[in-house]
């Protein structure tokens, strides 16, 4: 059985089959960053978790095209652009060049087109024109262009894939010119905004007068672009189910006529330390705050993807330490593999079935959790055959291929070798003159105190080696 994902929009677990014909070809879309600010944590949960679902569709043999786009221009990004008093694209460049650099540092592929919402005003007139011509949107009084959920609904069209609305209940007909409304709220959103004094230069000229393209109205108009009316993948974050992508699939079925996205993946939220993130509770992290406190990319890579993406998620510092742990098991057994393996030899069998029960763990709507207990279940048997002096180098040269496979959905990577200071190479030779000398009173009392400084001694048959505590 193949790779079955659970479709918000069907909601349930459906088997994925792609609409290229060929069953190779796969769009995928994933609402990037807003560049007004350095992206926190609860952001890089979905971005990490779209880069497993990326490389997991790769290591299955699917050609994937995969499209982030880049939201550099809306409601809070003009009125940051009027307080700091800096260009426009000055202001946004300087996080845009950020989320790149951060999404290098969590070892994201970069994905294939990460178009900008500015550089494809000409598409979003063009997307706002077909929505007029069919009578799917109006110009109000002020110059400002509006979707209308009535006439949209009025043409048999569907609004409420994504969520359940209660249409009774819920204040229906509203005009909002905001780029985010209040959930109970049925509302007219703005296609088009028109220029007021406080948008300062950041404007456009358009055949309904000079404004800036509402913040929905943009991942329509680049997803589209770049995928085409209709394609496979559409994935976020759960808060943006209602209203954004409501409003991307309204704007985008009611321009083409066309089903918009074959299948929606939601990530569910991230609370940070059992609570929702928040600057005033001291729970709000940036990637780089994370840094900041000694924590590597890689840890907290592995600390985002290691829960279920459709399971709210507490991240914690202790998550962190979990984390450091986790990946030390998994590089001390793969050192040991290392030493082991011999590359001139003819590939032997691997230890356990790791890629079997990986794959099978991953195809069952991505469930990374079952995923990670394949690998320390492997890195346990591993262990106890290396132990044993059951593996060979043949045997372990397979086994470091099988985990390489495994790896490239994973991203985890291999970890840094940390250089040790020169009192630290000191130290090592001082204890290494001792044991010499059969001094091993001294030779321990050495090496305790490098590990009061951080730094554990590994006696090898090739001598000893160092490694960070």
């Amino acid at each position: 059985m193949g790779l079955r994902i659970f479709n918000t929009l069907s909601r349930s677990v459906q088997e994925f089959v792609p609409l290229d014909p060929a069953g190779r070809q796969v769009g995928m879309y994933c609402c990037g960053p807003t560049v007004y600010d350095f992206a926190h944590i609860g952001n890089w949960r979905t971005f990490v978790f779209a880069d497993l679902v990326r490389r997991y569709l790769e290591f299955k043999g699917y050609e994937l095209r995969h499209v982030m786009n880049i939201t550099d221009v809306e409601d809070k990004i003009i009125r940051r652009v009027r307080e700091t008093q800096t260009p426009l694209r000055e202001f946004t460049g300087q996080y845009e060049a950020a989320f790149l650099e951060d999404l290098k540092t969590l070892n994201c592929r970069r994905p294939h087109h990460t178009p900008r919402a500015t550089e494809h005003i000409p598409e979003i007139i063009s997307l706002i024109e077909q929505l007029l011509a069919r009578g799917l949107a109006y110009q109000a009084g002020d110059g400002s262009v509006y979707f209308s959920i009535e006439k949209y609904r009025g043409c048999g069209c569907a609004y409420g894939q994504l969520v359940k609305l209660n249409f009774d209940e819920m204040r229906v007909g509203e005009r909002v010119q905001s780029d985010e409304y209040a959930k109970e709220s049925v509302a007219d959103f703005a296609l088009w905004k028109a220029r007021v004094p406080d948008d300062g230069e950041v404007f456009w000229p358009s055949p309904w007068g000079e404004g800036r393209p509402g913040w929905h109205i943009e991942c329509s108009a680049m997803s589209m672009k770049v995928l085409g009316q209709s394609f496979d993948l559409h994935l976020g974050g759960e808060d943006l189910m209602f209203p954004h992508h409501e409003d991307e699939i309204a704007q985008s079925e009611g321009a083409t006529g066309q089903p918009f996205v074959k299948y929606w993946l939601h990530g569910a939220f991230l609370l940070v330390e059992g609570r929702k993130m928040s600057k005033s509770l001291g729970n709000f992290f940036t990637l780089r705050d994370l840094l900041g406190k000694g924590f590597s990319g890689r840890e907290i890579r592995y600390a985002l993807i290691s829960a279920h993406y459709r399971e709210t998620f507490n991240f914690t510092l202790e998550n962190l330490q979990g984390a450091r742990t986790a990946l030390a098991r998994i590089d001390e057994c793969l050192g040991k593999l290392r030493e082991l393996a011999n590359a001139a030899k003819p590939p032997g069998a691997a230890p356990g079935d790791l890629l079997t029960e990986f794959t099978a763990a991953l195809d069952n709507d991505l469930n990374v959790a079952a995923a990670w207990g394949a690998v320390f279940d492997w890195v346990r048997a591993t262990n106890r055959r290396l132990a044993a002096g059951e593996l060979d180098a043949a045997m372990a040269t397979a086994a470091l291929a099988e985990w390489e496979k495994v790896d490239s959905v994973l991203g985890i990577g291999v970890v840094a070798d940390a250089e040790a200071p020169p009192e630290i190479i000191e130290l090592l030779e001082a204890r290494q003159a001792a044991r010499q000398a059969k001094d091993f009173k001294r030779s321990d009392a050495i090496r305790d105190e490098l590990k009061a400084k951080g730094w554990i001694i590994e006696d090898t048959p090739k001598g000893p080696k160092l490694k960070q505590a």
